[in-house]
């Protein structure tokens, strides 16, 4: 066979994208992006989470998500339900819960109707209530809009945390960091775009898969922050390495990586791109956003920080208007334990009282401080759980109350909200919603709306299916809960 005839097969057996993974990474690429959009692909990017323009103009660029992991009661805290208490004892009526299903009670308790022991008052100018329990956010009512029917499908835990997260019982979908990182990208070059911070004594039913990014590129899934050694494991420079070497290592990484992304066209790869330069910046960055003792000591104070190095929740809210300052898109805070069965630490006396004293101030800050600075108007501030607390009471008749799906409450600031604004309406006992009532779909498309995205155009296609925030069941933006 002659050179030429070997020569030109050789070449037949080459595709074009070996053919341009080959080429020089910059006329490769460009040549790659061109064919790409030829044939109706996105080009692959090596910088996943640069700013994207919404589907409409946005009212809100940021999100803070204060995820009260557990269930608060919303009897104990926001639900003046008068009525309740004078019945406290009394058998709920039937019709109530007929049909009903619950995660822990029995047939012996399912009908006991528990008041609660709490002082209610009215604040703002329109006089919402808010229980003695939380006494600072009582003080900025009028800057919140508090709903007072949100509804969930799920009775569980870990599942109805998926659910409030994801829009999904089931394991692994996307997050709903994820998805408006994915749909936003950050406006943040040093820090990841969704990042997460815990507090209390454990860590929330579901872990990480609650800021996962589920069918999503990695890229989009969330980080946690941690409170004591480095923020980011791994993160820190092994003592061995100067930064020369460090850089080198850095650089001769991606350029691998690159000639593989075309080579290749997974996105995943562009993860990896991102997360090793995201890295390298980090490095500085991250120590330098942890290193609260700079703020003032009024700021500190507001907040009830003590000790601007110990991990706290109050720690965490400071931490949480720092990350909007510096761009971050999404910023969750879990705190654990909101479980109120009755047990020894888990009943309404003892246990709700404290943990919502952990938390009162702290989230009244952020609000004020937020709003002080100029921020709140451009950031969602959200307040609450996977579900709330039934009116009937469990294990003793008034040391605690089980899981309930039909009514609870949730509150929401800043970002486009309606501004001293209570919605919803439920029953004598607080166990249904007479008017307008709010599904989580409901919730998440509202959030989304106020971000710039429609919550149907937000979606991905996955082996076949088209995945969004909001599921296949309608969903509608609230748009009384709207300034």
């Amino acid at each position: 066979m002659s050179n030429k005839l070997r020569t030109d097969n050789l070449l037949r057996e080459q595709t074009r994208r070996h053919f341009f993974s080959r080429c020089s990474m910059g006329v490769g690429s460009m040549a790659l992006a061109s064919l790409m959009a030829e044939q109706g692909q996105a080009a692959p990017s090596a910088h996943p989470m640069q700013p994207k323009t919404p589907h409409f103009p946005a009212k809100a660029k940021n999100v803070i998500f204060l995820f009260m992991a557990g269930g608060p009661s919303q009897l104990e805290t926001f639900e003046y339900k008068p009525e309740l208490t004078k019945r406290n004892g009394e058998p709920i009526p039937q019709s109530f819960v007929e049909g009903k299903r619950f995660a822990f009670m029995n047939s012996s308790h399912r009908s006991d109707l528990l008041g609660t022991t709490r002082t209610f008052q009215r604040y703002g100018q329109n006089g919402t209530w808010v229980s003695d329990l939380l006494p600072h956010t009582a003080n900025i009512v009028d800057e919140l809009t508090i709903v007072k029917t949100c509804k969930t499908d799920l009775f569980n835990h870990a599942p109805a945390k998926f659910f409030m997260n994801t829009g999904s019982g089931l394991f692994g979908r996307p997050s709903m960091g994820a998805w408006v990182t994915y749909g936003l990208g950050s406006e943040c070059d040093d820090l990841p775009g969704f990042l997460v911070l815990q507090s209390g004594p454990r860590g929330p039913r579901g872990g990480a898969v609650l800021w996962g990014s589920g069918v999503l590129p990695t890229t989009y899934q969330g980080v946690p922050l941690r409170n004591q050694g480095d923020p980011i494991l791994n993160l820190s420079t092994p003592d061995s390495i100067d930064p020369t070497q460090q850089r080198a290592v850095v650089d001769a990484v991606r350029e691998l990586n690159l000639k593989r992304l075309v080579e290749t066209g997974d996105e995943e790869i562009s993860t990896r791109i991102n997360a090793y330069e995201l890295a390298y910046r980090m490095q500085s960055s991250a120590p330098e956003l942890m290193d609260t003792a700079g703020e003032s000591a009024e700021t500190l104070a507001m907040y009830g920080i003590k000790d601007p190095n110990e991990s706290s929740y109050a720690r965490n809210c400071l931490l949480a208007r720092r990350l909007v300052e510096r761009g971050v898109r999404f910023i969750q805070l879990y705190h654990t334990n909101w479980d109120h069965h009755g047990g020894p630490t888990e009943n309404l006396q003892e246990h709700l009282p404290a943990i919502c004293k952990e938390i009162d101030q702290a989230t009244a800050a952020l609000v004020m401080d937020l709003k002080r600075r100029g921020l709140l108007e451009d950031t969602i501030v959200i307040w609450g759980g996977e579900f709330g607390r039934t009116p009937m009471g469990e294990v003793r008749a008034t040391t605690g109350r089980n899981h309930h799906i039909d009514a609870f409450t949730m509150w929401f600031a800043g970002g486009g909200f309606k501004a001293g604004h209570v919605y919803g309406e439920t029953d004598e006992f607080g166990f249904g919603a007479i008017e307008n009532p709010v599904h989580v779909h409901d919730l998440h498309a509202t959030i989304l709306h106020q971000l710039g995205l429609d919550h149907h155009r937000l979606s991905v296609r996955f082996q076949g299916l088209d995945f969004r925030l909001t599921g296949v069941d309608p969903a509608h933006v609230v748009k009384d809960l709207l300034a």
